[in-house]
């Protein structure tokens, strides 16, 4: 497999770095987090991909003593190269009590910008705790069904669109597996629940198209993949019963929201 770079060119860091500064010195907050969620992040980006930088962010205290809710999100207009935008901290915790799985990617992307170490390891250790294979099934298997019907039905169409299909499938048999929250990286899911050899070989050669070309690359309908991708959506109908301890205890959340504001 063809396994895709994750190092990030110098000149789009400070660019990254200089938008991330902006955000704190704009919005008085600090930015505790920030990583790479696209394309990049998953390891099949294109020349062209943007960068998907998202990225969790803490106030002031007194911003959380005001009896109107205030807005939680944070977004960059969005230009031909980055796409910044951010969560803030109690929402970021909020979602992680309902096991967000965009959250739990971010904090396993391999492309990490800026972090506050000591708060993420505290996050990312909490990851277990509340983690749902059920909600995270759901959420995949939703995921490739939408980009299944909506890009994929063509005799051609949009290659990058198998990847995100194929992408949630494999996380959903890493899940029903028992292994947890699926890794973001496309290479280890793709390790780990295929081991067809056809398969697995038009897989590849898709992907370094995938890397070779543009985003909005057009080709014929890959019918192996596609047979694959019926047979596995058409097997996923019926649902898994899956153990599902989720966690009720809102303490240790509450305790890292608490420590993170006053710091």
């Amino acid at each position: 497999m063809m396994e895709q770079d994750y190092c990030i060119d110098s000149t789009v860091q400070r660019r990254i770095k200089l938008a991330l500064a902006e955000v704190e010195a704009r919005y008085q907050v600090k930015v505790l987090y920030a990583c790479e969620s696209g394309s990049r992040g998953w390891g099949f980006a294109s020349p062209d991909s943007d960068y998907d930088v998202r990225f969790l962010y803490v106030h002031r205290p007194e911003w959380y003593l005001r009896v109107e809710p205030q807005r939680d999100v944070i977004e960059l207009p969005i230009d031909d190269e980055l796409d910044v935008c951010g969560w803030e901290w109690r929402k970021a915790l909020c979602l992680l009590k309902r096991a967000n799985p965009t959250l739990l990617e971010w904090l396993d992307s391999p492309i990490v910008y800026q972090e506050d170490r000591e708060i993420t390891s505290e996050l990312r250790a909490a990851v277990p705790t509340w983690f749902s294979p059920t909600k995270a099934r759901w959420h995949y298997l939703s995921m490739a069904r939408k980009n299944f019907r909506g890009y994929l039905q063509e005799e051609t169409v949009r290659l990058k669109k198998y990847f995100y299909v194929l992408r949630p499938l494999l996380a959903v048999r890493w899940i029903e597996a028992g292994k947890g929250m699926p890794p973001m990286r496309f290479s280890q899911l793709l390790a780990s629940k295929v081991d067809e050899p056809q398969l697995l070989a038009e897989i590849n050669q898709l992907l370094e198209i995938k890397q070779r070309s543009g985003e909005a690359q057009y080709g014929p309908r890959r019918e192996y993949i596609h047979k694959f991708i019926t047979h596995m959506l058409n097997a996923l109908d019926n649902a898994a019963v899956l153990p599902d301890s989720h966690a009720t205890d809102d303490t240790m959340l509450d305790t890292l929201l608490y420590k993170v504001v006053t710091a």
